[in-house]
């Protein structure tokens, strides 16, 4: 999507509206005034750093392209059509840069997150994908900075997981992993497969933003607590009290447990986490269902039942569906390289709003 030039003119104006303004003697002494100026000035300065530095890269582009109407020097040709081609490329990734920073952003988007992983269609292989996706976000939370924890898990004998549940802690961490919910397919041969047949497997991934106690009010006569002590492939250590929680949230239905920690107390505030947040998403989904029911987002819906990506072994790729992006670096990304694959997601969802937003005007 081309950069809309009117909204970044009018950007702009209005950055140098506030600056002039800020600079008045009468408003500096207005501190209610002068502060609300400061927090719109600090929203409005990464947008307008990127579009002069995107204005910059146009100037070279036309200054280069004036120059190559010229043909009698060679050398200087060869000089400006360098020149053009490299800020070509930047010009490139400044207008993604910058749909994404035009775009409205998800208030969500700097919150940690819960996520699920459960193994799908497939038996046994299903549950060693499952597996392998949780190496995977590890592996990229390495790399961002981000902190995991488990909440739940509930792994095989040969070393699969049915389900797991934990938590990835840090700013930003939802507008990172928004992407992710949905099904995910892995074809491989199986280690026990003796015949070399590739198989199709699955495991579903949700991801919720983590809710704040002030998010949803929860009535303690909603919830039936059980205690239970954890033991097997359940937990990380076999225990012999009952710590473990599960909690049942009457109204819904819903039901989570913990049994990760040895105090009662932790893991009890841990499920409590996990069910507040899967409480304020389910009130998200229904208030965001009766808003637009009919528009459906261009990076799909984030639905569990939607598949999302195709990890193929035999072809060292990986594909997204929502978007038809397909890379041929399968062990990189599932060492947590995921960085082009949530770019990409981000800037396709960034102009799908914009494009929204255009037609409702």
């Amino acid at each position: 999507m081309a950069v809309d030039k009117e909204r970044i003119a009018a950007i702009v104006a209005r950055y140098d509206e506030i600056m002039a303004t800020m600079a008045d003697p009468s408003v500096t002494s207005d501190t209610k005034r002068y502060l609300a100026l400061t927090k719109e000035l600090g929203e409005l300065e990464e947008k307008v750093s990127k579009i002069r530095e995107y204005e910059a890269c146009q100037r070279t582009i036309e200054e280069a392209l004036e120059m190559l109407e010229d043909p009698e020097d060679r050398e200087l040709h060869e000089l400006y059509t360098r020149e053009l081609n490299d800020a070509k490329k930047t010009s490139a990734v400044l207008e993604e840069e910058l749909v994404v920073l035009l775009a409205e952003k998800d208030p969500r988007d700097d919150r940690s997150v819960i996520m699920e992983i459960r193994a799908g269609a497939g038996g046994e292989e299903a549950a060693l994908f499952a597996d392998t996706l949780f190496k995977m976000y590890k592996g990229y939370c390495m790399r961002r900075g981000f902190e995991t924890e488990i909440i739940d898990l509930n792994a095989t004998d040969l070393g699969g997981i049915k389900e797991i549940v934990f938590e990835v802690r840090g700013r930003g961490a939802y507008s990172r992993f928004k992407f992710e919910s949905g099904v995910h397919r892995v074809q491989r041969v199986p280690v026990t497969e003796s015949g070399g047949r590739i198989h199709t497997s699955t495991a579903t991934v949700a991801v919720l933003p983590e809710a704040e106690a002030t998010d949803v009010v929860i009535d303690p006569e909603d919830l039936k607590i059980d205690r239970y002590r954890a033991s097997g492939a359940g937990g990380q250590h076999i225990n012999r009290t009952d710590s473990a929680i599960r909690i049942t949230h009457i109204p819904t239905g819903l039901v989570v447990q913990c049994q990760d920690e040895r105090s009662q107390h932790k893991n009890k505030d841990k499920a409590m986490a996990v069910l507040q947040s899967r409480l304020w998403e389910m009130a998200n989904n229904s208030a965001k269902d009766k808003e637009d029911s009919e528009r459906r987002s261009q990076v799909g819906t984030g639905d569990r039942s939607e598949r999302i990506r195709t990890y193929n072994y035999h072809q060292g790729r990986v594909s997204d569906h929502r978007i038809g992006l397909t890379l041929y670096k399968l062990e990189e990304i599932l060492a947590g390289d995921l960085d082009e694959i949530i770019d990409s997601l981000t800037v396709a969802q960034a102009s799908d709003k914009l494009g929204q937003a255009s037609d409702e005007d």
